[in-house]
């Protein structure tokens, strides 16, 4: 969100009385989807043994958006944002991120 998308909301709530509120998901990027045909490698976590039978380096493959991955809080906003709106909540043409 926008810091001026913020302070706007703040001043609407502020001079009609109203609360605001906030969420915050835990684990959000996890609840994200790989794009199809979307393959994604990472280097093994640290205390994994990063060397195969054959002495070659191994890699893991991603199956889900993990957290740090470049790609997970987009995957997650796809996700959100079309279960927001078919919950009949509109989207902002000015900020995005904002119902």
């Amino acid at each position: 969100m926008r810091a001026t998308s913020l302070r706007t909301l703040a001043s609407l709530a502020a001079q009609r009385g109203l609360s605001m509120r906030r969420w915050d998901f835990v684990a959000a990027y996890l609840q994200g989807e790989l794009e199809p045909g979307e393959v994604v490698y990472c280097h093994p976590p640290p205390g994994y043994e990063t060397l195969g039978p054959d002495g070659k380096h191994r890699v893991c493959r991603v199956v889900k958006p993990i957290y740090g991955m470049a790609q997970a809080g987009r995957r997650w906003q796809r996700s959100l944002f079309p279960w927001l709106v078919s919950w009949g909540f509109k989207q902002s043409h000015s900020d995005p991120c904002v119902f």
